[in-house]
Formats: structure tokens, sequence, C-alpha cells
């Protein structure tokens, strides 16, 4: 049953695809950026292909920004992160963490695919469960929206959903789709420091109960170029459930760097702590991106 209606899904996913890009083949694409905040603003739309990559990863911030017509890019990962609440012991370890986000059709637009595998180890009074298997597929677009013009920010959108393929442990069994606004703020007009933001709202379920609920995420991050090839960041996120029979906001406290061999490699790692009961007490990680055109 779960296969068929993976395939039913995808099919329809694709055919929506299609859609769109019959209508964008239709439509003039004069800026690289799907829409502008005045008349004659410079548009930025894809990442420029002679600088360093601009990546979704490490920070829980999403950037505004897309890959860029006729541009692959891969985004991998591993993080650790463990929880201590009332006794019980989590453990767990996610990996690739891959998100492939394809240039398609125009510079502000991409199309994005997510998968992830987990292991988790929970320990609860001397009883230890062990449970692997990977998290449900993500499909997805990004929009360029607009470019930063005076104190108006660069933007962009995410559409996405995800579909029940994962293994029982991590799979929510049944579509959720979300929606995620992205901004941001060159601070010095030289990319020295730049603030950004994502506001989001994606369908979930009760940890407990199973039952269906929403959950709205926000975030700032903070970022500073020490050179052109390295860059580091401080952020804060909450992820709040709306309607839920049981699980409560969480807070987290995030840092990390990235580092850019070249303009199509990076590496980055980040490191971060909940700041309440409900959130996981730590987690830790490190990836790689990878540009191709």
């Amino acid at each position: 049953m779960r296969q068929r209606r993976f395939l039913l899904i995808t099919l329809i996913w694709t055919l929506s695809i299609g859609s769109i890009a019959a209508a964008l083949r239709a439509a003039p694409c004069d800026h690289n950026t799907l829409l502008q905040w005045s008349y004659g603003a410079t548009s930025d739309g894809g990442a420029p292909l002679d600088e360093p990559l601009i990546s979704d990863r490490p920070d829980f911030t999403e950037s505004p920004v897309t890959v860029g017509y006729g541009v692959v890019q891969l985004e991998t990962g591993y993080t650790y992160t463990f929880d201590d609440e009332h006794g019980v012991r989590i453990s767990n370890h996610s990996f690739p963490e891959s998100l492939l986000r394809l240039g398609l059709f125009a510079d502000w637009f991409e199309l994005r695919l997510e998968w992830n595998y987990e292991i988790q180890r929970t320990n609860s009074g001397g009883v230890v469960r062990k449970d692997f298997g990977s998290d449900d597929l993500s499909l997805g677009m990004k929009l360029a929206l607009t470019p930063q013009d005076c104190i108006l920010p660069e933007t962009g959108l995410i559409i996405e959903t995800s579909v029940p393929s994962g293994a029982n442990p991590f799979s929510a069994d049944e579509v959720l789709p979300g929606i995620n606004f992205c901004y941001d703020w060159d601070l010095t007009g030289s990319d020295t420091w730049s603030l950004g933001g994502s506001t989001a709202l994606n369908g979930d379920v009760d940890d407990i109960t199973t039952d269906n609920c929403v959950q709205f995420s926000q975030s700032l991050s903070l970022d500073h170029a020490w050179t052109k090839m390295i860059h580091s960041y401080v952020e804060w996120y909450v992820l709040s459930p709306v309607s839920a029979d049981t699980n409560r906001p969480q807070y987290y406290f995030n840092r990390g760097f990235t580092v850019a061999f070249t303009n199509n490699i990076q590496w980055d790692v980040r490191a971060g702590l909940g700041l309440n009961r409900a959130a996981d007490d730590f987690f830790a990680g490190t990836g790689l991106t990878v540009r191709y055109w």
C-alpha cells in the first residue's frame, strides 16, 4: 500500500512539475529573480558561478538564493544528536542528509529532492532499543522572489512535501506539505555581515498520538565573512507545534562555520544546544557541498 501511494504521489508531482515547466517556457525570463521590490532594482537570482557556492546548510535557516539555471548542487552531511529526559537517553546518527538541488527553467527556479537515513538508540531504565531506516523522501521547489532593495530583504520561497516512503520508526505514513519563506539582508554592502531568517509552516504528526498537527518554525542567523572563502554564523531557532496533543515548543542555539576549498566545494561544521527541556540536549555535525555546472 505504501509503495503504491508513493508511486501515485510521485506521478502527480511529476505531472505538476511538467505543467509548471510549460508555463515557465512560455514566460519571459528578463530577470534572475521572479519579482522585484521596485522598478530598476538589481536582480541576483541564482548564485554567481564565479563566487563560492551558497548552500542551505549547515544552519537551520534556508537561503533565499537558488542555485541558478543549469546548475546541479549536492549537499550532504552527518549529525549526532543526544537527549536525556526523565532518564530516557536517546542518541541519534543522521546521514547522508542529502539534498539535491537542480536549477531548471530559469535562474529563479530550482527543484529539490531530500533523503536521509537514521540510526537511533534509546536507553530507558536499562532497556535498550535500536531503530534504523530511512526518513520520508521530500520533494520541493524553491523560487528566488526578490533581490535586496535598501532595507527590503532578498527573499525566496520553498514549497515542499514529504512522501510516505521511509522506514516505520521514522515515517509519518502520510503526505506532509510545507511552505518556507526565506529572507536575507546584506548589512554592510560588501557581504561581510548578513542577517538571514526563515518562517515556515509544515505538516507534522504528534509523537505520542500520531494525530496530525502543524509545526511553525522561526529562525534568525547572523553570518560573518572572515575571508571570501571562510564564513561563520550564530543562530537561534524555534520549532513550535500548533494544535498538537503532546508535542511542545523546542528552542535551539546553533553556531558553525563553512570553508570553501574552491568555488564549487564547501566543507561545514556545526554544533548546537537545546534551550529548553523539550528540545534535544546537544547536536553536532559536519558536511560537504559540491556544485556542478
